[in-house]
């Protein structure tokens, strides 16, 4: 049993991994209507700038403040000087052009700071609790709390705020959203920077369990992916509880399931997906869309 429960709780510290990044593809999406494959990398571009600023000697939580400040700059500039050429296109063509930043931005980090594994800061202490026979590392405690934390706020934003509502209607439907006198490319440039800043604040939690290289997040990315579309791509909550069923599934089939192993692991969020796409294509969590012609 204890070994069971031990799992579990690895799988709820591994999923909250996957979770901070998939808020961020949520929020891009929720903002935009768009999914953002260039998030991982962005998010990536900001750990690299807190590493070097405390590198320098600055403080580790202001250069993460300045890290998130700059993320905000940055996201809104690649909306109105990159994307927002391509908004009024085919929309697979934008994810096109996600795909080319992701590419672009592991390649400028990697010419930059090279492909080197570089040992990342840890905001929290590396120090372990035990209770009832499990070991928890305070580092897993702290990131699943700040997890939790950006989970409810994001929640509060879309629902309970004329900012995030009027980001929802934009992404929805900019031209009526234009014409109802909402400022479509200011807040269209104000989801990417807060997406941005949240995929920051997720690169800085996830640095220091992998160790900080340009492709870092490449294999957090797909398993985000798995958990956005578990979850539902309407539901910051729903992505989070899909993003911890994925990270306790993988270690509990890794271990009991004898034919999956650790080899195999990596199959169970596609196995998940397949299921959830065919019983219910809007995410465990989402919404349906009604479409009226």
């Amino acid at each position: 049993m204890g070994k069971f429960v031990q799992l579990v709780v690895d799988g709820l510290s591994t999923g909250s991994v996957y979770a901070a990044l998939a808020l961020a593809i949520v929020l891009v999406h929720q903002a935009t209507g768009l999914i953002n494959f260039a998030q991982g990398g962005m998010a990536v571009l900001s750990a690299y700038v807190v590493w070097r600023l405390t590198d320098q000697g600055l403080p580790l939580v202001a250069a993460i403040l300045v890290a998130i400040v700059l993320s905000v700059a940055f996201g809104a500039l690649v909306e109105r000087w990159l994307m927002r050429r391509f908004e009024r296109g085919d929309p697979d063509t934008a994810v096109v052009v996600t795909i080319g930043l992701l590419t672009l931005i592991t390649g400028f980090a990697g010419w930059l700071w090279t492909y080197n594994n570089q040992q990342f800061p840890s905001l929290f202490p590396l120090d372990t609790v035990s209770f009832l026979g499990v070991s928890v590392s305070v580092r897993s405690l702290g990131t699943t709390a700040v997890i939790v934390v950006a989970m409810l706020l994001l929640q509060g934003l879309f629902v309970g705020t004329k900012l995030g509502l009027a980001l929802r209607a934009v992404a929805i439907n900019p031209q009526s959203a234009a014409f109802c006198g909402l400022p479509v490319g200011r807040l269209l440039m104000v989801g990417w920077g807060l997406a941005a800043a949240l995929g920051a604040v997720a690169a800085v939690l996830v640095a220091p369990q992998l160790t900080l290289t340009p492709g870092m997040l490449d294999n957090a990315l797909v398993y985000a992916l798995a958990a956005v579309i578990l979850g539902g791509l309407t539901s910051p909550i729903g992505v989070v509880v899909a993003a911890w069923i994925i990270g306790i599934l993988e270690n509990l089939a890794a271990v009991y399931v004898s034919f999956i192993g650790f080899d195999l692991k990596v199959a169970v969020p596609f196995i998940l997906i397949f299921v959830v796409l065919i019983v219910r294509p809007q995410g465990l969590f989402g919404r349906k869309t009604v479409v009226r012609v």
